[in-house]
């Protein structure tokens, strides 16, 4: 991907600032390899979500993005359910679970 998909490199190397964003590129790359989506329709995904931020003016992280993108694809598809996905998350954002695997 090029322009503003492309991935964050630094020295030709993809650039995480998290745990998070590295589990999250990991997952979403495996997901395509098994054939849960294909790459072309996260990346589609990506590029409409980097969109949507920008026209909203949203001062989201490019992996912020990445995840939106990576959870409404699976939404789409079927392989996640919204109402648990936004359960999980809230969880995690108040503190009610550890992200340690």
């Amino acid at each position: 991907m090029t322009g503003a998909t492309a991935l964050p490199r630094k020295n030709g190397e993809l650039v995480f600032d998290e745990a998070w964003q590295g589990r999250i590129f990991g997952m979403t790359v495996a997901m395509s390899h098994d054939a849960s989506f294909e790459w072309r329709e996260f990346q589609a995904q990506l590029i409409a979500e980097i969109a949507h931020a920008e026209r909203e003016g949203a001062s989201s992280s490019y992996y912020e993005r990445w995840l939106h993108a990576f959870e409404r694809l699976l939404a789409d598809k079927g392989l996640v359910d919204p109402t648990a996905l936004a359960e999980r998350t809230h969880e995690f954002e108040a503190g009610h679970r550890d992200d340690v695997f």
